[in-house]
């Protein structure tokens, strides 16, 4: 395993109780190299949508978390945030709240000339996501062929 993988494991461990405490969603985590700079960056979010105090909560109580453990040997920026509009698709507990919501789909490579596609999220499993293109049209991709999945958002 990567240390990318196994410091969001591990972050994953340490976050999930904490955010089940405060009746949170645990989103995501990631590990990023970004200009010089790694950030561990932690998505959360509850019904109604996040609060930047939330954030603060559990950023306070993961710092002390992380600080305690110690298993990340470089220095780091943490961050805790809502997912915001445009998170990526990631876990299949996000496919199973997106089910029926417009989705933006963008492939690694070309299908009939085309890597972009919008449609409705009609189902998903282990190996692959349907798209209701239009409505005699419901089109299946390879999970590993997908890019990007993301819910649309029109303003």
């Amino acid at each position: 395993m990567a240390k990318k993988e196994e410091y969001e494991q591990k972050t994953e461990a340490i976050l999930k109780p904490i955010v089940d405490e405060f009746n949170f969603e645990l989103v995501d985590v990631e590990y990023v190299r970004e200009g010089g700079n790694y950030f561990l960056r932690a998505y959360i979010d509850k019904e109604g949508g996040i609060t930047i105090d939330d954030c603060e909560k559990v950023s306070r109580i993961l710092s002390d978390k992380l600080d305690e453990k110690d298993f990340i040997p470089d220095a780091y920026i943490l961050e805790v945030s809502s997912p915001g509009l445009g998170r990526p698709l990631k876990k299949d507990k996000d496919f199973a709240r997106s089910i029926g919501e417009e989705v933006e789909l963008k492939l690694y490579k070309p299908l009939n000339k085309q890597k972009e596609f919008v449609g409705l999220l009609e189902n998903y499993d282990t190996e692959k996501v349907y798209i209701r293109i239009d409505e005699e049209t419901v089109m299946e991709f390879n999970r590993k062929d997908i890019a990007l999945i993301r819910l649309t958002f029109d303003f």
